[in-house]
């Protein structure tokens, strides 16, 4: 998506209706600060404040998307265009998602990895064998976190019974059993408990 046509687009949509972002933004409930960023091509609207940002301006989400008003003749080609490029955009940032979720899994296990080695072989003095133990096992419990956070957000888990791609809980991906990034959980359409494997597209 071209941000900084959509930010104009929004820019030009929002004088057109005589409004000020100040005035647009108490609309929306939200900061002023946020309409400049969109309209300055710094940051996107949230997908769950899209409808509402096009109720305001008397836009299409698909025009919105465009950063330009549409004909209808050229409507429904604009619109898959959109979807595909939408769907590419967040294969992308799922995959860098991924990749972090790998980064800062190693990093926390090797810190209390390294941790735990300083405190058995390194440290004598019982207080700070203690406290390094503890430091350790707290970077590690929300570096994990962390990753199993970015993981549960990234892509999709796709039902190995009946093919169904969804996005589980925080809760069910923490206490599934797992191989990689592969997890024993429950398909919300089909109820069956089998090895959901982790997808992107």
């Amino acid at each position: 998506m071209d941000q900084v046509k959509i930010g104009k687009f929004i820019a030009h949509c929002r004088k057109e209706k005589n409004m000020t972002q100040a005035e647009l933004a108490e609309k929306l409930n939200i900061t002023d600060r946020a309409i400049s960023k969109w309209e300055t091509g710094k940051g996107m609207p949230d997908s769950s404040i899209m409808l509402e940002l096009c109720d305001e301006l008397d836009i299409s989400v698909n025009e919105l998307l465009s950063g330009e008003m549409i004909r209808m003749d050229n409507y429904n080609k604009v619109a898959e265009e959109n979807f595909i490029k939408f769907q590419k955009e967040k294969e992308d940032s799922d995959k860098r998602l991924l990749f972090t979720e790998i980064i800062i899994g190693s990093i926390v296990t090797i810190s209390f990895l390294l941790m735990i080695f300083l405190s058995i072989f390194a440290i004598e003095n019982i207080v700070w064998k203690t406290i390094t133990i503890i430091v350790g096992i707290v970077i590690f419990i929300i570096g994990i976190g962390c990753s199993l956070l970015i993981e549960q957000k990234a892509g999709y888990y796709q039902c190995d019974n009946c093919k169904y791609k969804y996005i589980p809980t925080y809760k069910q991906v923490l206490f599934a059993m797992h191989s990689g990034r592969t997890r024993y959980m429950k398909c919300p359409k089909c109820h069956k408990k089998t090895w959901n494997k982790k997808v992107i597209d």
